[in-house]
């Protein structure tokens, strides 16, 4: 059992041993809070709402483009006489502006097709003297993958797109293996969607700051390669918070709103979705605060030691479905990973504790904070059941059911320069009771793991989409390691 393994199952410990009515009594300054602020209203402090979508990184980012070809009209050769040479560059042009308005990209699209070494050169100088976040380079002939390696050569992340009749094999199978080059060959424009995306969320981790609800000391620092900022903060700075959070008429909305959407509600007293409430108002109103766009809270050791009366389950999963980042435990690397599908993919990740069901050879992976949006934040919720913290049976959890049959990725950052990478499918949900555990609990069936207690890491999290290929991808344009779980048991 690792450090963070045993700190996580002492913490558990504790919780479990407080029945629900006694943890109500315990938390008497939570709750004295709740009734004032009953009384008197605002408490002398504003109704200063914040939109949970003002914290998440808008950044400003610039893309190259260009389009390499020989100077047509063409002669034999590939793509061909036949091949609209203008038509198409027109049409993948088109594309490409249509996504960046989409994604707040800007394009610096270079005047003319680069047709010979002079228009070449002079756009790598460019790219050296004044260098972008992205370059992307859309190939029309064969005879042009030298100038993409050139341009490749001036050190800002390159994305070549090779529409079908523009490569062979040979000409991708080095180059495309390249640190810092991401090779896409087709006819699918949404993977180029995709790869402007990773820019914009590298260009997102450089423009975050995580804050980290922890300990009693302030700290600041940046994690390399991701240029992600961190600053830690005492734990008590949240809760002193929270105490002076009233019950304000957003609190009540928000509780209105999530009952309304619920499949049904089990558990939670109407105190506990107030203090839920209260917590997902304080995080957005200490995060624009401290100027974060992400955060991770020693929750555990805050119930377990009798000053907050509610987990913040439910507010961490309303930030998940808004696109901002809730972690737990003040596990930086687990909200680093939350923070890559949220940034790469633009779904909720699903931070959780891995289980193996030796049985069925399944993974559980099980929490008690889960996003709803799982498609997308622009897309439908998935069902979900409002509970308990089951450790603490106080609070508001949101039980998620995932859908079976659905591919799912697993990422785990182990440091600012490595992931863990693994994918399954959905088979189902495991209900707490008959199981012990937390309220979310997913069945995977792995991808390429014989074995699921070989399953790498811990805090892993899991989205949906089988996006082996773009993690890859995305760790390839910027330097980062890809670990992935052992296929085999090896003893």
């Amino acid at each position: 059992m690792t450090s963070h393994d045993s700190a996580s199952a002492e913490q558990n410990a504790c919780c479990n041993c407080l029945s629900r009515r006694r943890f109500l009594q315990v938390s008497s300054a939570g709750a004295v809070g709740l009734t004032l602020a009953d009384q008197v209203g605002h408490a002398g402090e504003p109704e200063d709402r914040i939109a949970a979508a003002t914290l998440r990184p808008d950044p400003h980012v610039r893309v190259a483009v260009a389009v390499l070809r020989v100077k047509p009209p063409y002669w034999l050769g590939w793509p061909g006489t036949s091949y609209d040479v203008e038509g198409w560059r027109e049409k993948y042009l088109q594309e490409t502006r249509r996504t960046a308005a989409e994604q707040h990209l800007r394009l610096e699209v270079a005047d003319a097709p680069l047709e010979d070494d002079a228009a070449v050169n002079a756009f790598v100088e460019n790219l050296k003297a004044d260098a972008p976040d992205g370059v992307l380079v859309i190939l029309q002939h064969l005879g042009v993958w030298s100038w993409a390696e050139r341009i490749a050569a001036a050190g800002v992340p390159t994305i070549v797109f090779s529409p079908i009749g523009t490569s062979f094999t040979g000409h991708i199978a080095r180059f495309s293996w390249q640190q810092g080059v991401y090779v896409l060959s087709g006819l699918d424009f949404s993977a180029v969607e995709q790869a402007l995306r990773m820019v914009r969320a590298k260009r997102m981790f450089e423009e975050s700051r995580v804050l980290v609800v922890s300990g009693n000391q302030r700290a600041e620092s940046v994690l390399e390669c991701l240029g992600t900022k961190v600053r830690t903060i005492p734990r008590r700075v949240f809760q002193e918070w929270f105490e002076r959070q009233p019950v304000t008429p957003e609190v009540r909305e928000v509780v209105a709103r999530v009952k309304k959407a619920a499949a049904k509600v089990v558990e939670p007293t109407d105190r506990d979705f107030l203090n839920a409430a209260r917590a997902y108002v304080t995080a957005k109103r200490l995060m624009k605060a401290e100027q974060a766009n992400a955060l991770s809270m020693d929750c555990l050791g805050m119930v377990s030691a009798r000053v907050m009366p509610t987990p913040p389950c439910l507010a961490w999963s309303l930030l998940q479905d808004q696109g901002v980042t809730g972690g737990c435990e003040a596990d930086l690397f687990a909200a680093v990973s939350l923070m890559f599908s949220s940034y790469v993919f633009d779904k909720p990740g699903f931070i959780n504790d891995p289980v193996a069901d030796t049985a069925r050879n399944e993974l559980v992976a099980a929490h008690c904070v889960c996003g709803t949006r799982l498609n997308g934040f622009d897309k439908p919720a998935e069902p979900f059941i409002l509970r308990t913290h089951s450790e603490s049976d106080v609070g508001v959890s949101i039980q998620t059911l995932w859908r079976a049959g659905q591919p799912v990725t697993l990422v785990r950052f182990q440091n600012p320069t490595q992931l863990i990478l693994d994918t399954g499918t959905v088979t189902g949900n495991v209900d707490t009771p008959p199981a012990g555990g937390c309220r979310t609990s997913v069945r995977i069936r792995m991808d390429r793991v014989d074995d699921a207690r070989d399953v790498l890491g811990f805090h892993q999290v899991v989205f949906y989409g089988n996006h082996r290929r773009e993690v890859e991808a995305f760790c390839q344009l910027y330097g980062l390691k890809v670990v992935h779980s052992p296929e085999r048991h090896v003893a």
